[in-house]
């Protein structure tokens, strides 16, 4: 018996582990409503002033009161930025993502995320590092992206 009890533990343990993280597992206390605080650009941020400003008038779209925002930076390549609606600060996505474009599908998105969800999933290549192509999930917590895993992609 205890043999049994041992297999399904550890059993539940490793189907635990290899789970792939949802949106509903990462959920967000609320949703902000009010007025978005001026933008807060800082040094680094400047380069990119147009687009962040753009996006600091739209409404919240990630993590309860996130404004996320994606730009171009080359051929299949983004980088991004994170606006905190209450506070007006800027918070930049840590790499680039690229690499994408054998998935195939006009429908497929490579940055994900939920407007009741603080978990983020970007699907390419991080820093267009060689053998780092997959889906990477993310959470956004304290003001920082905070890596939980990587499912990678199988090469041909």
């Amino acid at each position: 018996m205890a043999a049994f009890t041992a297999f399904v533990l550890l059993a539940t343990i490793a189907q635990a582990q290899n789970s792939v993280p949802e949106f509903r597992n990462y959920p967000v206390a609320g949703k902000f409503t009010g007025k978005n605080a001026p933008l807060q650009l800082g040094r680094k941020d400047r380069m990119f002033r147009t687009r962040l400003k753009e996006a600091a008038r739209q409404k919240p779209n990630f993590a309860g009161h996130y404004i996320l925002t994606t730009w171009g930076c080359g051929m299949e390549c983004l980088m991004g930025a994170v606006i905190d609606a209450r506070t007006g600060k800027v918070y930049r996505i840590p790499f680039t993502l690229c690499c994408w474009g054998d998935e195939g599908s006009e429908t497929f998105v490579p940055v994900e995320f939920r407007l009741d969800s603080k978990l983020i999933i970007f699907s390419g290549v991080r820093d267009e590092k060689q053998g780092a192509e997959g889906k990477h999930f993310y959470t956004f917590e304290n003001n920082r992206f905070v890596p939980i895993s990587s499912v990678s992609k199988a090469l041909p």
